[in-house]
């Protein structure tokens, strides 16, 4: 099948303008912050003019005008720094704050997102991998949103500030402090490409060990029925040994980037002390303003060391964020037409149409399928595994879209339904039940969220699951584990039925409900099954022809083709492939 699904690499100033639409919610936030980094900037510059002045009264003034004004001095300093506390508890609270507000918005766009995705997409990718991208992505893409902009700002403030300063103190030794600086710059940026690859590279193994471990906990009851601990243990060991490989790499490049920054750092004070020796000696500095010189050349590279540091962090959060807008530019392939409908006439007559299909440009699983179904009646499906018979019940949701050809629901081509009006017009029982953490409750109102105490009873006693809630512990309020694990399998497929009777939809899909069942299961949900088809359209999968031999109608599918088709009494007259399949399960 050609997949229309589009997972671009996105531009990178398309990129950078989705990254900042994420602080729109936030702009005044964001503007405190930007303005209390300034103020925290300014007052760290500051401080050795304080001390300038101070030298300055000395000179000139002596001992007795330096009592005299130290103390203003000292009040005027202390009253800069109590404003820069609070400006640092701004930033520190409330622009983490700010980011931890940015991470929910994308994580609940991430998510809404997954929820809009198609069938295909989560055939193709791992679990694990798209819980990596939800979790560990989106902390180091909020660690940019925060403290991106407040690190560039307040430290390229503190940068160019000092430069300025240190320019009027001395021009000729801040030129050869420009050249140093520009050395480590370049460093920089030649290693930057590197980082990314590595920390792109981290991003992928730590995702796979995620998904292995989700794998693994997923089907910890089949690990254990088949003493396989040891073979899951072999599997993790590699994937989590392939990150600590990647791992090794990232601080292999790292320490190549912090030392060799670190060695350019200590240049600048080589740099400063050998030149403003000379200086000094050639009257072009005094030893005063070499002082002063230092002390702004600590604040020259704080921030310096601050924005070579921040590049790290940087690679990390965009890589991440590259990631997240990865599956934000991917289209769902199964998407609404604009000018979708509800049709009012709601009876459930079904009708396929030379329908076509296959999974990932694979063989056609389906060749020029035909049938139609009248409403209230009962059709069921039967053929080998792999026939495409349940396929055929997946085109009906559209949770895939056929090639070529149509689906019609009512006469209407569902591709030009409502997507929510078509899914609320079909329930769905598989043999693969799913429940949800929570309680009966819980999974019983998840086909009608607000329904009554009496609805939800009434749906469970059709379904014979009633009489069981009621012994439980808390009765309707028991919890029923991950993926329903204190419930049997009788007891979960009820419960889905009754969640189906609450419904209530006009068309029932029955996915080989009960060939996984005993005998006294299957009489309980057999019985259910009746009272839940009795006047809705119904598309039945069965390999147990027992259960369908009443059916109005049954399909015999083979290869992706429909074989055969007629009522029970007529296909064993034909002597064909389902008379065939009667002999094998039956012997005559």
């Amino acid at each position: 099948m050609n997949d229309p699904t589009i997972e671009k690499t996105t531009p990178q100033p398309a990129l950078f303008k989705r990254f900042c639409r994420y602080y729109k919610p936030y702009m005044g936030l964001f503007v405190l912050d930007m303005v209390c980094a300034l103020i925290v900037s300014a007052v760290d510059l500051a401080f050795p003019q304080f001390l300038n002045v101070l030298s300055r009264i000395a000179a000139d003034g002596g001992t007795t005008e330096i009592l005299r004004t130290i103390g203003w001095i000292a009040a005027a300093l202390a009253g800069l720094y109590l404003i820069r506390l609070f400006a640092q508890y701004f930033i520190t609270c409330w622009g983490h704050i700010m980011g931890a507000r940015m991470e929910t918005d994308m994580r609940q766009d991430i998510f809404e997102h997954y929820q809009r995705l198609s069938f295909s997409y989560f055939d193709r990718n791992n679990t694990g991998e798209m819980m990596s991208r939800i979790v560990s992505d989106l902390f180091d893409i909020t660690e940019l949103a925060h403290h991106g902009p407040e690190i560039i700002l307040l430290s390229s403030l503190k940068v160019i500030g000092a430069f300025v300063i240190l320019s009027a103190v001395n021009w000729q030794l801040t030129l050869i402090l420009l050249v140093v600086t520009l050395a480590m710059t370049s460093y920089c940026v030649f290693m930057r490409k590197y980082m990314r690859q590595v920390f792109a590279d981290n991003r992928k193994k730590i995702a796979l060990v995620n998904s292995q471990i989700q794998d693994s906990l997923a089907g910890i009851r089949v690990v254990k029925s088949f003493a396989n601990e040891e073979v899951e243990q072999g599997k993790f060991a590699d994937c989590n040994r392939a990150f600590l490989d990647s791992k090794v790499d990232n601080y292999r490049i790292m320490g190549r980037f912090h030392a060799g920054n670190s060695f350019f750092q200590g240049l600048l004070y080589v740099a400063i002390l050998l030149f403003g020796g000379i200086f000094i000696a050639k009257d072009m500095i005094s030893l005063s303003e070499l002082a002063i010189y230092a002390l702004y050349i600590g604040i020259f590279v704080h921030p310096l060391e601050m924005l070579i540091n921040f590049t790290e962090q940087f690679q990390r959060g965009w890589s991440g964020f590259r990631r997240f807008a990865e599956v934000l530019a991917t289209v769902p392939e199964v998407r609404e037409a604009e000018n979708a409908v509800i049709p009012a006439e709601r009876k459930g007559v079904l009708e396929y149409k030379n329908v076509n299909f296959e999974y990932e440009a694979e063989n056609m699983v389906l060749n020029d399928v035909s049938f139609a179904v009248e409403a209230g009646s009962t059709v069921a499906l039967v053929g080998p595994s792999g026939g495409g018979k349940s396929t055929i019940c997946a085109l009906l949701p559209r949770f895939y879209d056929v090639i070529s050809g149509s689906v019609l629901v009512d006469g209407v081509d569902v591709r030009k339904w409502q997507l929510k009006a078509l899914r609320n017009h079909i329930g769905i029982v598989q043999q693969d039940i799913y429940m949800f953490s929570g309680t009966v409750r819980d999974n019983i109102t998840y086909g009608k969220p607000h329904a009554s105490q009496q609805e939800i009873e009434a749906a469970a006693r059709r379904a014979n699951i009633h009489d069981f809630i009621m012994t439980l512990p808390l009765q309707y309020d028991t919890e029923v584990g991950e993926r329903g694990v204190r419930l049997s399998g009788g007891q979960k497929q009820r419960i889905a039925i009754a969640r189906v009777f609450l419904k209530n939809p006009p068309i029932l899909i029955l996915d080989e409900a009960t060939s996984a069942l005993d005998n006294e299961s299957e009489r309980h949900i057999q019985a259910a099954l009746q009272v839940l088809s009795r006047g809705r359209t119904t598309l039945v999968i069965a390999h147990r022809l027992s259960t369908i031999r009443h059916a109005d109608k049954i399909i015999a599918i083979e290869d992706g083709r429909i074989a055969e088709i007629g009522s029970h009494e007529e296909l064993l007259a034909k002597n064909g492939i389902y008379s065939k399949y009667h002999r094998m399960q039956f012997g005559v």
